[in-house]
């Protein structure tokens, strides 16, 4: 099922896009949680700077 995802993504204006994941740490329990999103090219340095 994955390959179907990937292949959508590269033939439908999907590159224009990248998958951004980012470890954030809880401050009260010091675990990690992840925070995964679909950003397009030019707004990814401006997600991991407001996230």
């Amino acid at each position: 099922m994955a390959k179907k995802t990937v292949a959508s993504l590269q033939t439908g204006g999907g590159k224009e896009h990248t998958k951004c994941i980012k470890m954030i740490k809880n401050e009260k329990s010091g675990s990690y949680t992840f925070k995964e999103e679909m950003v397009h090219n030019d707004h990814v340095k401006d997600w991991f700077a407001k996230n």
